[in-house]
């Protein structure tokens, strides 16, 4: 069903993100949270889980990170050996350049069947160390598995400074991937400008649009809302005004997002858009993990409505 719907390009679709857990955490525990995350989504119609390949960023940045980095499982060990209990398909980042062409060849070709689709991620800063570049990754995915859905990442804020994002996608496209996942977004009118441009190029073009997934986010502290801005999430004045000094930040987040969905549906629609969303949460606490999940719900009555 999800490739189908991906190949496609049908709207809609409704995805959740997990990070995995850090991978100095014992087998036993790192079980017990993957049973509580698969007893939250029990029940919840999803077309696919993604588990992130998480990078260490700080290189992007003078900024210092809110929170310290600390490397995580990897998401096709963590999906293989404790998230078989939930049956829908995963969507496995890749974060290319931390591996040689022969590691990343080796991982490819072994591939569970549970994993529905993968998303290829490059460096954050061109300094950093890269041992394999995107283009070869498209080209060795193309080699051992042709079928298999590819994703790529879109950044309404990068669109807001570079006007380029709808060529970025279409490179991508032409590089064998057939759907988008966005960087967190809070900002409604970049996201709605890039939407408008990746439109209009398509029509100039004579392109057809493949689903672009909008990722949302709840927060529930300042803490959280510095981590979102450290990572590139452009929040707008007024709204980290009123979060920051909101008696109950995660409700207003909550609030924020669902209105951020409800106008991306209303836009992609009138221009028949393929559109959908991917629900996460970047904190690991209990109250933020809760709130996405509700936020799941909500964003799914939104798209069936």
């Amino acid at each position: 069903m999800l490739k189908d719907k991906i190949y496609n390009r049908e709207s809609g679709l409704l995805f959740y993100g997990l990070t995995p857990p850090k991978n100095n955490v014992d087998p036993e525990k790192i079980q017990s949270i993957a049973n509580k995350q698969i007893e939250r989504l029990q029940g919840i119609e999803i077309d696919a889980l993604i588990l992130y390949d998480i990078q260490d960023e700080s290189a992007r940045t003078d900024v210092p990170r809110p929170f310290p980095y600390m490397s995580t499982l990897a998401p096709d060990e963590y999906e293989a050996n404790y998230l078989q209990d939930l049956k829908v398909p995963k969507i496995i980042y890749k974060s290319v350049g931390k591996y040689p062409e022969s590691v990343f060849r080796a991982w490819y070709s072994k591939l569970g069947k549970s994993v529905g689709a993968n998303v290829f991620v490059g460096t954050p800063t061109p300094d950093q160390v890269n041992n394999l570049s995107l283009s070869d990754a498209y080209a060795i995915k193309k080699e051992i598995n042709p079928t298999l859905p590819l994703g790529g990442v879109t950044i309404p804020e990068r669109h807001a400074e570079l006007k380029d994002e709808p060529q970025r996608i279409f490179y991508k496209i032409d590089n064998g991937c057939s759907f988008f996942v966005s960087q967190c977004v809070y900002n409604i009118n970049n996201t709605k400008d890039f939407l408008s441009d990746y439109y209009y190029a398509s029509l100039e073009q004579n392109r057809p649009l493949v689903p672009i997934i909008f990722t949302l986010t709840p927060c529930g502290s300042v803490k959280t809302l510095e981590f979102m801005e450290w990572l590139g999430v452009h929040v707008p004045k007024w709204l980290y005004n009123d979060l920051k000094n909101s008696n109950d930040i995660l409700a207003q987040s909550v609030h924020a997002c669902k209105n951020i969905a409800i106008e991306i549906i209303e836009y992609a629609k009138a221009k028949n858009i393929p559109i959908g969303f991917n629900i996460e949460s970047v904190s690991i606490r209990k109250e933020e993990i809760d709130a996405s999940i509700e936020l799941l719900k909500e964003v799914k009555k939104l798209m069936e409505a």
